[in-house]
C-alpha cells in the first residue's frame, strides 16, 4: 500500500502535516497561511501542571487546534479518533492506506527511531503523516525532516501511545471534505483577530499577561529554588520555545511570513509593516534563548543574570502588547 503522496518540509510539524494533507488533495496553502489562520501564536503558563519537573509553558495552543481552527474557517471538514485499543488504532489506520487516504497521527517524539538523539525527550504533541505501508514498514512523512522515512508496527505502535503529558492514545486525522473555493480575506481576519484576542487576553495565564507572570517568576524562582531548579526550568522554557514544536522565536517568523502573504491577499500595506516587526520580535526571543542557553551551561559571565533575564522577558512582552494593539486596529 502507497499512496502518491508529496513529502514537503516545513518547520512546525502541524502546520506541515495540515498543509501536505491539503495539498495531497488539491488546495495549495503555505505552511504560514496554515499557521496564521488557524492562529498559532499563544503563550501559556501553567505553574501548576509540571512537564520533565518543571511548569508547563507554551508557545502554541493545544495539539490539533491550529489545524481544527484553519479547517473551520476554511470551511474544510477533518475526521479525528482516538482508540484505547492500539490493534483497532492499526487496523483504522491501514483501512485508510487501502482507501488512498494519507493520515496524520499525533504521536509521542521520544521514540522516534530515526530523529537524532539530541532531539529525543518526553513531548507527546508531534505530528506526522503515514501514507503507505511496504514490507511490514508503515511510510512515514515526518515534515521537519527533509526526507520521507519508516516506521515497524511496533514502532509506530510506540509513539501513537507514549505514555505521560497529553497522550496521543492513538489519535488520527484526517480532511474528508474540501470545498471548491474557499474565501481566504475572511479566514485570514478571523484568524488574525483570534490571535489577537488570545495574545491580549485579561487572564494572567495566556498571552502578554502569562509572558510577564513568568518573567518575574525568574528572580523569584533564584531566590527560593536556587540556582540548579532555576537553571532546569529555563532550559525546560527555551526548549519550548526552540527545540519543541518551532515555537517562540521560529514562530514569530512563520507569522512574518504570514502578515507579507495576508498583506497582498487583503491589500493591506499595514501588515506588511507589522510583518516585519513580529520578525525583529523573533529576534529578540531568539537572543533571549541564547542568553539562557549560556546560562544553562555556566558560561555567563553577567552578575545578576536572572533580573537581566527577567527584564528582557518584560521588555519582549511589551513589544508583543504594542504590536497585537496594532495588529487588532489594522484588519
Amino acid at each position: 500500500m502507497k499512496i502518491n503522496f508529496e513529502h514537503h518540509q516545513t518547520a512546525h510539524c502541524e502546520n506541515g502535516v495540515a498543509s501536505n494533507l491539503l495539498l495531497n488533495k488539491g488546495l495549495k496553502l503555505s505552511e504560514p497561511m496554515i499557521f496564521g489562520i488557524g492562529s498559532g501564536l499563544f503563550f501559556v503558563y501553567l505553574p501548576f501542571l509540571k512537564v520533565n519537573f518543571a511548569p508547563g509553558f507554551s508557545y502554541r495552543p493545544m495539539p490539533g487546534a491550529i489545524f481544527s481552527k484553519a479547517a473551520k474557517r476554511l470551511g474544510i471538514k477533518i475526521k479525528r479518533q482516538k482508540f484505547s485499543n492500539p490493534k483497532d488504532a492499526q487496523t483504522a489506520l491501514e483501512k485508510n492506506l487501502e482507501q488512498n487516504i494519507p493520515t496524520g497521527l499525533q504521536v509521542g517524539v521520544f521514540n522516534l527511531t530515526y530523529f537524532p538523539e539530541e532531539y529525543k525527550f518526553h513531548f507527546n504533541a508531534h505530528n506526522l503523516v503515514v501514507y503507505g505501508k511496504e514490507n511490514g514498514r508503515f511510510l512515514i512523512s515526518d515534515p521537519v525532516m527533509d526526507f520521507a522515512t519508516s516506521l515497524s508496527e511496533a514502532e509506530l505502535e510506540k509513539v501513537r501511545y507514549a505514555k505521560g503529558a497529553l497522550p496521543p492514545k492513538g489519535h488520527m486525522y484526517f480532511p474528508t471534505y474540501i470545498p471548491e473555493t474557499v474565501n481566504l480575506e475572511e479566514a485570514i481576519k478571523k484568524g488574525i483577530k483570534d490571535t489577537c484576542t488570545n495574545m491580549l487576553a485579561p487572564v494572567p495565564l495566556i498571552g502578554v499577561k502569562a509572558m510577564r507572570w513568568v518573567a518575574k517568576s525568574i528572580p523569584k524562582w533564584a531566590d527560593k529554588k536556587g540556582t540548579k531548579v532555576t537553571n532546569h526550568y529555563l532550559g525546560q522554557l527555551i526548549r519550548m520555545q526552540e527545540e519543541i514544536g518551532t515555537g517562540g522565536g521560529g514562530f514569530r517568523f512563520i507569522y512574518g511570513a504570514f502578515l507579507q502573504e495576508a498583506a497582498v491577499i487583503l491589500k493591506n500595506d499595514e501588515l506588511k509593516e507589522l510583518s516585519k516587526e513580529i520578525t525583529a520580535i523573533g529576534d529578540l526571543w531568539r537572543d533571549f534563548a541564547v542568553d539562557i542557553a549560556r546560562v544553562y551551561k555556566n558560561r555567563n559571565s553577567k552578575s545578576d543574570i536572572y533580573n537581566q533575564l527577567s527584564k528582557s522577558m518584560l521588555h519582549i512582552a511589551d513589544l508583543e502588547e504594542a504590536f497585537y494593539k496594532k495588529l487588532r486596529k489594522a484588519i
